[in-house]
């Protein structure tokens, strides 16, 4: 379960819980993430089997989330604040047309050296992103499917495949029943309620 409380301030980063129900080795581990622009995000970990909240340190967010292909600063919010960009080429992606843009982290202890992101010229969406390690050599691929549109503006990806290229594993999560508008407070997003999700 993941919910997200959308900062409109560009100079502010969007906050945001993801909880475990399941797999039991799992169950109860709650993620809250504080996303910051130019400094490294503020992230806490709920480990319901120490029963403690543990702070996740700057250095070591480039590591696997839970065993998965994604890294702990995957799960912040990707703020245009975060990165300097530079358009590469258009060309075509699937069916659509999509303008590539690198982006490169602004901020100190991010595991990756560069972005390259594929934004589709249609809806403007993220199709595609390749994430280079900090030898610059090529990580990790998310692909980002099956947008939907929900209360007329507000697009979603219902699937999300990162494939890691130097183990060959891949992580697929995929998302259903979102809602919008739902009274979520700053208060909501505090490492205090984490342990009692």
């Amino acid at each position: 379960r993941q919910t997200v409380l959308e900062v409109p301030d560009e100079k502010s980063g969007d906050k945001s819980v993801n909880v475990f129900d399941s797999p039991n080795d799992v169950a109860g581990t709650a993620l809250l993430s504080h996303a910051k622009i130019l400094k490294a995000d503020d992230q806490w970990l709920y480990l319901p089997a120490l029963k403690r909240v543990k702070r996740i340190s700057s250095s070591n967010k480039s590591g696997p989330f839970l065993g998965s292909e994604f890294a702990f600063e995957d799960f912040t919010a990707q703020e245009a604040g975060k990165f300097s960009h530079r358009f590469v080429r258009t060309e075509k992606c699937g069916s659509l047309t999509c303008d590539v843009v690198q982006r490169v982290p602004k901020y100190k202890n991010s595991g990756y050296a560069q972005q390259i992101v594929w934004f589709d010229q249609r809806d403007h969406q993220v199709r595609k992103i390749e994430f280079y390690d900090r030898g610059n050599a090529l990580m990790k691929t998310l692909n980002m499917t099956d947008y939907k549109k929900y209360n007329g503006k507000f697009w979603r990806p219902l699937k999300m495949t990162m494939q890691n290229h130097q183990t060959g594993k891949s992580t697929v999560l995929q998302f259903s029943d979102f809602k919008f508008s739902t009274g979520l407070r700053d208060s909501d997003f505090v490492q205090g309620r984490l342990s009692r999700i």
